[in-house]
């Protein structure tokens, strides 16, 4: 009996480590990346979009507000005729996303995409875009109807005569409770994390609102206000109307289609799937796309 529990454990297979993951070994940015952004889904939407609207394919996107540049990665490695254009203010995540994101391609698809250490009021050469995206409710810093107008009006303006602006939205009633929820995440290496995603400030009468996220690791270590946002909270009714006085002819609100069971019933999950609502429902908490053309 012994023989044989030696040879039966001899041949059974070692459980896999993951790598890994804590405060100190990891970098904000790549957490982030790995737990708030699909960029390979977000570039799905806006090249079926485009091409659906148009009739051809877009070839020069600028990412506004882009951080690592990890939406201008994506969108070079696609197509070989694509062209990446990023701007943002933060020099220190433009660093990072060159060493680590543009870092990561090769040499003809690095050519094809530019970061930017500059201000999307001010764009400078960054015009005749097929399309201009501002995702993760990254433009929601601009906290008054002026502000908001003069960005939407650069964007118009940015645009080639038949360009298309995508936005993402969040919105419903938990967006106004100060609350935080946790999900465990994973990196492309296989390690894991939690992510936690604080809605820490609501000031109902400004509507402005404080979100934090912060990562929790396995070995109790933790990384508290990775990122923090000072935003306005906005409504999916001010924001077209915004955009329609900024110069946009036509916007369209992408609402995402119900996860269904085994039994055709809804989950209560979205199911990665967005197509043209005119009306919506009261989901308590959404996120949808904004598609705006001039």
């Amino acid at each position: 009996m012994a023989t044989m529990a030696k040879r039966k454990n001899k041949n059974k297979k070692p459980k896999k480590t993951r790598p890994i993951v804590n405060a100190a070994t990891n970098s904000r940015h790549e957490l982030y990346q790995a737990s708030v952004q699909n960029v390979e889904a977000e570039i799905d939407f806006v090249d079926a979009t485009f091409r659906e609207l148009r009739g051809r394919d877009a070839v020069r996107l600028r990412e506004d507000f882009c951080g690592t540049g990890n939406t201008s990665c994506e969108w070079v490695r696609r197509r070989a005729s694509n062209l990446a254009f990023g701007l943002d203010i933060d020099a220190e995540t433009l660093a990072w996303g060159a060493e680590h994101m543009l870092g990561g391609l090769d040499p003809e698809q690095r050519e094809r995409v530019v970061l930017h250490e500059r201000n999307v009021l001010d764009p400078g050469d960054a015009i005749g875009m097929d399309a201009i995206l501002a995702m993760n409710f990254s433009y929601w810093l601009f906290k008054t109807r002026t502000e908001m107008v003069t960005y939407f009006r650069s964007v118009f303006s940015s645009l080639g005569d038949d360009g298309i602006f995508f936005q993402d939205f969040y919105g419903g009633s938990e967006t106004m409770e100060e609350r935080t929820d946790e999900r465990v995440c994973e990196l492309p290496n296989g390690g894991r994390f939690t992510y936690v995603w604080d809605q820490h400030r609501f000031k109902p009468v400004t509507g402005e609102v404080e979100c934090r996220i912060h990562f929790k690791f396995k070995d109790t270590s933790k990384m508290e206000n990775a990122f923090v946002y000072h935003w306005r909270l906005w409504t999916l009714p001010e924001i077209q109307e915004m955009l329609a006085e900024a110069g946009f002819g036509r916007t369209t609100v992408y609402w995402e289609g119900d996860e269904l069971d085994d039994d055709g019933e809804a989950t209560g999950e979205g199911n990665g799937v967005y197509t043209p609502e005119a009306e919506g429902e009261a989901d308590p908490a959404f996120i949808c796309y904004i598609v705006s053309e001039k």
